[in-house]
């Protein structure tokens, strides 16, 4: 490890903003302190107030979406986060103090000023510079979310030449309420504001360590920076302190091709090790907890890391630092030496010398920038969420959740593969990237088998794609046949809040009361608890009014059961479950149908383009709310859960909607194990 210990110097160090999770005190599932936690109360001449601002922008951005503006239609989201923040805030008390209020009257003025320009024509703030709060509409939900940008003073909205972006997660804030994130962005410049470089502060849907939909917040908030600034592709960096140095590994690894450079500072970089040093926590995990840890543990994806320059940070005294720590234990296994800056004497913030040193290197890659087609491509991916490095996609796995993992090398016109746990693979070089001898036919050999590909394209693009069939190699993609685990549609349930779904709502009669109740209660909470803590609203509907339109742009989480959801009852002779009014089974255990009730994802069969998911929201709940890296999935692609019957005290499974009976992946066509 090559470590680099700034000089002391006298004077205020930077100190993050984050809020630590309160350690042991944080450790008891029966008693959970509010996330975040209830706000002051407004008087009734502020309530009164706030709301007749807030009809007013109502009115105003009522207008704007009756207008036939492409403008006013296209950036109707830089008006709604003002609306939706203070509507929210007040609406759940999220006011925290007397300066919220403050701030919420500026939001509301500055959403009635940018919605009056919008009706006149004009945008002043896309061209403006320094702080500049933006919003977008996510597709997860159709809410508008915002997000914070630094923009360089020499930057022209006509010019030609493209310019860096770097990704800056924010810290744990317990009170990061919309209003209060929208406030910070126009006072805050942040750790790092480089010259020549526009910063994205994401708010990543609050305070999850941008996992989940704070993931997808941030890939979607990424890609509406690029439709409206000049952006290099080769020159985006991730960078991060506290929760999100945590968010910054995660990214680092998952799209490593995507960064030229990668910052982490301080925060977790895997969960059951950090939650044990930090929280001293007794972990109990089932098993396929365990599995699912691997979904954003860096350490177990190490290897993905070959591909994007690292500069740690920790300080010297900061707990944080087993985060950089346990990496560099990771990264050495896989032959690299980690870059560890290390703030002398100092705890959870950033030297200001160790400040110095990092700038200093980022800027010296982004001379460098992005490798466009590396020669020798690495990847272990545990999931065909994450299943592409550069020019190699993996289609096929033959266990998810087990270590799929690949090496290939290029050498002239043969590239060597070595892969394991891997049943399919793609090749895929733009025009312009393939380094092959155009005139010659490629080789590839695979686990010590040779396979002969086409040439190369006049354009130097280049195409070519393998499975396995039995223990042979052979050319071309694996023959769909019946349903197949794919990118995008392979679970587990979390995955199916990660792009648009829609909440179906029973309209019939239960067969069974008790079940009934238990249904309506975990529906009532996954609505409140996708606001609460992913800060958006779900879409909501009746099974009775759901459209074929519905069915094909939504993953459908239908609650209920085969008698009050009609849906449910529509594909149930279709599903790996077994449901009557006696017993309820997936796989060969049948349980009590007046007690036990079926939770699972799988592809829609009235779509199987998307998915279907029966009662279930997200699937960690409020004592992973506690501390960021327990945000983990709790459940894999089905379970059968008690829900009548408590649990005994101090166990584990308050964690869960019910006891878990039986739980467990789909294999990898979608069939019980």
């Amino acid at each position: 490890m090559i470590k680099f210990h700034a000089l002391i110097l006298v004077g205020l160090s930077l100190v993050t903003s984050s809020l630590l999770a309160d350690g042991e005190g944080d450790n008891n599932p029966e008693k959970v302190r509010q996330i975040p936690r209830v706000g002051i109360q407004v008087s009734q001449a502020n309530q009164a107030k706030l709301n007749a601002g807030l009809d007013e922008l109502a009115e105003l951005i009522k207008k704007l979406n009756l207008s036939k503006s492409n403008l006013a239609l296209l950036l109707l989201p830089d008006v709604e986060i003002y609306h939706r923040a203070v509507k929210d805030n007040l609406e759940y008390q999220e006011f925290f103090s007397e300066k919220d209020i403050v701030k919420a009257f500026t939001a509301l003025n500055s959403g009635k000023k940018r919605a009056q320009q919008l009706l006149a024509g004009t945008a002043p703030w896309l061209e403006q510079t320094g702080l500049v709060v933006r919003g977008f509409r996510s597709e997860l939900d159709g809410t508008a979310q915002p997000y914070g940008l630094v923009i360089p003073r020499n930057y022209q909205p006509e010019g030609e030449k493209s310019i860096r972006l770097d990704i800056w997660f924010h810290g744990r804030g317990e009170t990061l309420s919309e209003t209060n994130f929208i406030d910070k962005q126009t006072k805050v410049v942040g750790y790092y504001a480089p010259r020549n470089t526009i910063v994205l502060h994401p708010y990543g849907r609050y305070s999850n360590a941008f996992k989940f939909a704070g993931e997808i917040d941030v890939l979607e908030a990424m890609e509406h920076v690029k439709s409206q600034y000049r952006i290099n592709n080769n020159l985006i960096s991730v960078r991060g302190f506290s929760m999100g140095g945590a968010g910054c590994w995660q990214f680092a690894h998952l799209y490593a091709d995507h960064w030229f450079a990668a910052t982490p500072g301080a925060g977790f970089s895997e969960t059951p090790e950090f939650l044990k040093s930090f929280q001293k926590e007794t972990l109990r995990p089932y098993w396929w907890e365990e599995k699912l840890w691997r979904w954003y543990d860096t350490d177990d994806n190490a290897i993905n890391l070959a591909h994007v320059p690292l500069i740690a940070y920790s300080g010297e005294d900061d707990i944080q630092k087993q985060a950089a720590d346990v990496m560099e234990i990771a990264l050495a296994k896989e032959g690299i030496d980690l870059v560890h800056i290390i703030g002398p004497k100092t705890g959870h913030q950033i030297h200001p010398e160790s400040k110095a040193i990092i700038e200093e290197k980022m800027y010296s890659l982004a001379r460098i920038g992005n490798d466009k087609l590396p020669l020798t491509v690495n990847k272990v991916t545990h999931s065909l969420k994450y299943n592409r490095q550069y020019w190699l996609t993996i289609t096929g796995m033959k266990e998810h959740w087990e270590p799929a993992r690949v090496k290939a090398q290029i050498r002239g016109n043969l590239i060597e593969v070595t892969a394991n746990d891997i049943s399919g693979l793609k090749f895929d070089m733009a025009a312009g990237l393939a380094p092959f001898d155009i005139t010659r036919e490629v080789s590839i050999e695979i686990n010590k088998q040779t396979l002969t590909a086409p040439k190369a394209k006049s354009d130097r693009s280049w195409m070519f794609e393998i499975h396995l069939a039995g223990d042979k190699w052979i050319a071309g993609p694996k023959p769909q046949d019946g349903l197949q685990k794919q990118h995008g549609l392979q679970g587990p349930i979390d995955d199916a809040f990660l792009s648009s779904f829609l909440m179906v709502t029973p309209s019939g009669k239960p067969v069974h009361e008790a079940i009934g109740r238990w249904v309506s209660s975990e529906q009532a909470r996954a609505i409140k608890h996708w606001r609460q803590h992913f800060r958006g609203h779900p879409r909501v509907k009746a099974d009775t009014a759901i459209t074929e339109q519905d069915i094909a742009n939504h993953n459908l989480i239908l609650w209920g059961d085969f008698s009050s959801n009609k849906l449910i009852g529509d594909v149930l002779a279709r599903l790996p479950l077994s449901w009557t009014g006696q017993g309820v089974s997936i796989g060969e255990k049948v349980f009590d149908a007046k007690s036990h009730a079926p939770i699972m994802i799988y592809p829609n069969p009235l779509n199987p383009g998307k998915y279907i998911v029966i009662n279930s929201g997200f699937t960690y709940r409020e004592y992973a709310y506690l501390n960021n890296a327990r945000q983990v999935p709790m459940l894999p692609d089905w379970a059968i859960v008690d829900v009548i019957n408590k649990p005994e005290p101090n166990d584990s499974i308050y964690r869960f909607p019910g006891i878990p009976k039986d739980a467990n992946f789909f294999d990898e066509s979608w069939s019980v194990k």
